[in-house]
């Protein structure tokens, strides 16, 4: 109690703990309500999982800093209720579906594209469906007659006959263009989508989706392959913080028993010890990982086991003995040796804990080392494959071109999630060393 009432004197340290709390919070959240299966599911679902998000999208928050908003994406799906359905079955031998999207456009931009998914009900002939587009000035353009399959999608853009009756300009610009202004501008209003289809059958029946993509989309916008990078953003939270944990535990501890009983033993176990700490010191660190990445397996499990290997010997060890040579000489060692203590004993009991408080301060700043670590790796392309992480999201903005492309939240929502991870980490650490190092407590 002392020690927190100590620590929470420094306002570096107020603060550090509540950005601490806020990615924990994160983390919980985000394994509570998106389970690890989920979002494998949702980050690498395919097309059936990401068909209703734009490609590119910037975070929907972006448009608080425009003076004109960006659209965001519209979904209209007679399936949701969300478009009128009706089916006229009064005819012997026919089925006549009529569907409806009706939406506002408000915007001052166009949508990226308009995409139209069809379902179909049938039994041996496939449906004959017509697409019509009323505008806000009552103009009628027809889009497309199609036959429509079980599962179909017909993308506005990639008809080449829509694109020549319209003059050549893109389908999601032209029909939504003002005719009486010059240069393309949107009309706003309200618009409306008309789906026909006719069944050669009795039980025939229709569902369609249509979806005008927004230029932005979601808390984080989307990808390449769009993806909600939420999903990535949210899950790099839990991983980061499992990486780095555990990474600086299983190292600290280790390293610091390893010191402890080489220290005690003495002799040619001491002289083994500070070999094998001598040789580890002078291996390349990151050129092991990226060859354990590259040639053996880029699971996140795998390189922490490698990261714990590596990190068992290190330098940190010469420090360790430094301290436990002066306390294997206090009086109360002597003592316990005296009544009888054996070594374990006297290693586990009397040694390792007066480190402890040296032990805190070191173990909370070595969290964020091995945080960035494993995002560092993931930038090289080295991260696990299948899980979505905060370094796998640079990776990917970086190998299509985020940057050069202007699309810079990819970039920099991850990067500064990482950013305050490390100095949360940080700023407590420091703080805790002030307060369990006498020589600092006056700085």
């Amino acid at each position: 109690m002392r020690a927190w009432r100590e620590l929470t004197e420094y306002p570096s340290a107020i603060v550090g703990l509540l950005i601490i709390a806020v990615v924990v919070g994160l983390a919980v959240y985000t394994l509570v309500t998106m389970p690890y299966g989920e979002a494998i599911r949702l980050w690498r679902g395919g097309e059936e999982v990401w068909q209703d998000y734009p490609k590119n999208a910037s975070p929907s928050w972006t448009n608080l800093f425009r003076q004109s908003d960006l659209p965001a994406t519209v979904v209209l799906d007679t399936r949701a209720g969300t478009a009128e359905k009706s089916l006229d079955r009064s005819t012997p031998g026919i089925t006549d579906a009529t569907l409806d999207f009706t939406f506002d456009w408000t915007a001052d931009y166009f949508p990226q594209e308009l995409s139209l998914f069809t379902y179909a009900s049938f039994g041996e002939k496939q449906p004959f469906v017509e697409v019509t587009w009323f505008t806000p000035d009552d103009r009628e353009i027809k889009v497309a007659d199609l036959s429509s399959k079980a599962s179909d999608a017909y993308r506005f853009e990639a008809d080449a006959s829509l694109v020549r009756r319209l003059k050549g300009v893109a389908p999601q610009r032209a029909l939504l263009a003002d005719p009486n202004v010059e240069e393309l501008t949107p009309l706003k209003g309200q618009y409306r989508v008309r789906v026909t289809g006719l069944f050669f059958e009795d039980d025939g029946d229709l569902d369609a989706k249509l979806v005008s993509y927004g230029q932005v989309h979601g808390m984080a916008g989307t990808d390449h392959r769009r993806r909600d990078l939420t999903v990535a953003l949210m899950w790099g939270a839990p991983v980061a913080l499992a990486f780095g944990l555990l990474a600086a535990v299983g190292t600290t501890i280790t390293t610091m028993f390893i010191a402890a009983f080489g220290v005690w033993f003495g002799g040619a176990v001491d002289g083994l010890i500070q070999r094998l700490t001598e040789v580890n010191m002078i291996l390349p660190f990151l050129p092991i990982l990226i060859m354990v990445g590259t040639f053996y397996s880029r699971s996140i499990w795998v390189i922490l086991g490698a990261v714990v290997a590596l990190g068992i010997f290190g330098s940190s060890i010469k420090t360790y003995r430094a301290i436990f040579l002066q306390v294997r000489e206090a009086p109360y060692i002597e003592a316990a040796r005296a009544y009888g203590a054996r070594g374990g004993r006297i290693v586990a009991q009397y040694l390792v804990p007066r480190i402890i408080p040296m032990l805190i301060p070191s173990l909370v700043v070595t969290i964020p080392t091995y945080v960035f670590l494993e995002a560092s790796l993931a930038v090289l392309g080295l991260g696990d494959p299948v899980l979505p992480t905060w370094g796998k999201l640079i990776n990917d903005a970086n190998e299509n071109g985020a940057l050069f492309n202007g699309y810079y939240y990819w970039v920099l929502q991850p990067a500064a999630l990482l950013m305050l991870t490390g100095l949360g980490f940080s700023m407590v650490g420091f703080a805790l060393d002030r307060v369990f190092n006498p020589r600092l407590r006056g700085l």
